[in-house]
């Protein structure tokens, strides 16, 4: 097989792995309505087919990526899309609520291995300089998913219950599942050491013995399990500490879930510095670059989907429109993701992920903005302008931040780099529910006595999403218009501000990725001892 089209495989298989996993957190939101009612479900128990996925996965990610750094990013990702497929067929299958929510468990852990491969294996087939452009068509791929998931699983629910919507994701799945079972992709002769001569100590960088096509791995190092499980449990409470807060407030129990979180993470860090084989390795977890786009990922996401979180409840409660409107009134920003990702990835080339990551956020915190600014007098212009510079400045940063981490790493690292960029967009959607709702609670009266958040459906990151279901409508807020425009411009400054201080993290990002800025200490020892012949024969014609 050539190295062209093994790449384009490569590349087939990351899109479509990240584009079902978009999907189906889409498409579900939709659906959830129309089973609730087709199952007799309660609706704690709706939301448990969210929570319960975003749980699993978000918990699982790092120690996924590391099982591709070990065993084959290939295989890894062979067996989370064909489970995630299977599992989507239970669902579809299933009888009562109950086996729903398990499944979506189990689909989660699935979702856990799937996502970080689909990074690895691009950082492991494309060199370092050609990752900006495989990166920003995945990005375009996943806004396409966001944007057409609602449109497809409406009308599924609509016409064929809402089980066609969960049989969706089936047949793709199983396709390029076996496909990567069974398609063996070619391993490059690895690079020539270099002859270490007297005038030249030789390098003690460990080399690496993993496949380029693979990322599989031949080091007998153990896996961390004690690290895997600290930092599994520390994102469990996290997360339901923050799924927990738009539906019951601050609590006794939310208050104990995030100081078990912060104790937990505590003692993970303390770990990983003094264990011989860490989860996450100093490379990534020292590295100020890795840890500054993490955050800037995780900010930038938190504050897209908190805006989107109240612009939503604005559209369908203040100005009355029903769901189809108000998504053709936030269509802009799905556009605006998949027609900047490609062009993020020239800027980037072209003046370096510090500017362009910088313009992007610039972008986003004014399309906050200019939301905030908005009342019962919008025009579909004003509301899509500000939905359009979202989508413009967040599907950028998707692009030059992710490229930044997955260019850090090394192929040996290459999944848990994935995994550490797939839990930053888990978390950051959640968080900024969460900042939102308690900002919206705080400084808006509550009329009629009604809690203020019931009905928030939870999205999964880069493939979920912050909005609600028709749940939302019915036992959400009760605000009157005046009183909830007046907390939603304060709640939405606040998520600009949140916006801005991520972008003081840009200041860490590289300049610029060329070749030059990445060579490996060893290619570098070489450049350096090229000039070294043609001294010398200029000072033998000398003589």
């Amino acid at each position: 097989m050539s190295s062209v089209r093994h790449r384009r495989l490569t590349l087939v298989g990351s899109i479509t792995g990240a584009v079902i996993v978009a999907l189906d957190g889409t498409v579900l939101t939709v659906a959830q309505p129309t089973m609730q009612r087709a199952l007799h479900a309660s609706f704690v128990q709706v939301q448990w087919t969210s929570t319960g996925y975003l749980i699993a996965v978000a918990s699982l990610l790092v120690f996924a990526g590391r099982l591709g750094d070990r065993f084959g990013h290939q295989q890894i990702f062979a067996v989370g899309i064909l489970g995630f497929g299977a599992t989507s067929a239970g669902i579809g299958l299933a009888s009562d609520v109950g086996w729903v929510i398990g499944l979506r468990v189990a689909q989660g852990v699935f979702g856990a291995l799937l996502q970080p491969a689909t990074l690895g294996m691009l950082r492991a087939t494309y060199p370092r300089d050609q990752l900006g452009m495989p990166l920003a068509l995945r990005t375009s791929a996943i806004g396409l998913a966001a944007a057409a998931g609602p449109i497809v699983g409406g009308a599924l629910a609509a016409h064929l219950g809402w089980r066609a919507v969960f049989f969706l994701n089936v047949a793709p799945a199983l396709v390029i599942g076996v496909l990567a079972l069974t398609v063996h992709l070619p391993t490059p002769a690895p690079m020539p050491k270099p002859t270490p001569t007297p005038t030249t100590a030789p390098t003690t960088a460990p080399t690496s013995t993993s496949s380029p096509a693979t990322g599989a791995g031949t080091s007998t190092a153990r896996l961390d399990l004690p690290g895997a499980c600290l930092l599994a449990i520390t994102l469990v409470c996290l997360v339901h500490t923050l799924v927990a807060i738009p539906e019951t407030g601050w609590t006794a129990a939310t208050t104990l879930g995030g100081g078990a979180a912060a104790v937990t993470c505590g003692a993970f860090i303390r770990h990983e510095r003094r264990t011989a084989s860490p989860l996450v390795p100093p490379s990534v977890l020292g590295s100020a670059t890795v840890l500054s786009a993490l955050a800037i990922l995780l900010s930038a996401s938190a504050a897209l989907f908190g805006a989107l979180f109240v612009g939503t409840y604005f559209l369908q409660d203040v100005l009355a429109l029903d769901p189809l409107e108000s998504g053709l009134r936030v269509l802009p920003l799905a556009v605006m993701m998949v027609l900047s990702a490609p062009a993020s990835a020239v800027l980037q080339r072209r003046h370096g992920p510090r500017r362009t990551t910088m313009a992007a956020m610039v972008l986003l915190t004014l399309g906050i903005l200019l939301l905030s600014q908005l009342d019962q007098r919008a025009t579909p212009v004003e509301i899509g302008a500000g939905f359009l510079l979202l989508g413009a400045g967040f599907g950028t940063v998707m692009v030059t931040a992710t490229a930044v981490i997955v260019h850090q790493a090394s192929v040996d690292n290459a999944g848990v780099a994935g995994g550490l960029q797939q839990t930053a967009m888990n978390i950051g959607p959640t968080l900024g529910v969460a900042v939102a709702t308690m900002l919206l609670t705080l400084t808006a009266p509550i009329a009629a006595g009604g809690r203020p958040y019931s009905g928030a459906s939870h999205g999964g990151g880069a493939h979920g999403g912050g909005s609600h279901g028709d749940g939302a409508l019915v036992d959400g807020p009760h605000w009157t218009h005046d009183a909830f425009v007046s907390a939603m411009g304060s709640t939405l400054l606040a998520l600009a501000v949140l916006a801005a201080i991520g972008a003081l993290a840009v200041i860490k990002l590289p300049r610029r990725l060329d070749a030059e800025r990445t060579r490996s200490p060893r290619r570098e020892v070489i450049h350096r001892r090229q000039p070294r012949p043609p001294r010398a024969t200029e000072s033998r014609y000398r003589r």
